[in-house]
């Protein structure tokens, strides 16, 4: 009986997680990326339209890269054309931007 209870706890446990760590990385969104992506991700903010960003719902823009290509966009940051800095590294940890991916892939229509 012992056994059952402590693989039911450890069950929950994992699943509270999950739900912390999708949390954490919506207020993180929030936080780094909402200021140019916008809080729903479409770039309809002022600089999302001053630097042409592409909707992070859109299935097409989530169809054209891998989460390891956006993973490294958020840990490396993006420069234009002409080398200047068009979004700058975040400071998380590689863990913290797998979340964030995640986070946006929820974000597709």
């Amino acid at each position: 009986m012992k056994i059952v209870w402590s693989t039911i706890l450890a069950a929950s446990l994992m699943v509270s997680m999950v739900g912390f760590a999708r949390a954490d990385s919506a207020e993180m969104f929030g936080r780094k990326c909402a200021g140019c992506h916008g809080k729903d991700g479409k770039a309809a903010t002022s600089m999302g339209k001053k630097l042409n960003m592409k909707d992070l719902t859109d299935p097409k823009t989530q169809a054209a890269s891998t989460d390891a290509q956006w993973e490294k966009l958020i840990l490396e940051g993006v420069k234009g054309a002409e080398g200047k800095s068009v979004m700058p590294a975040t400071k998380i940890s590689a863990d913290e931007a797998k979340g964030l991916v995640k986070y946006v892939r929820s974000l597709k229509k």
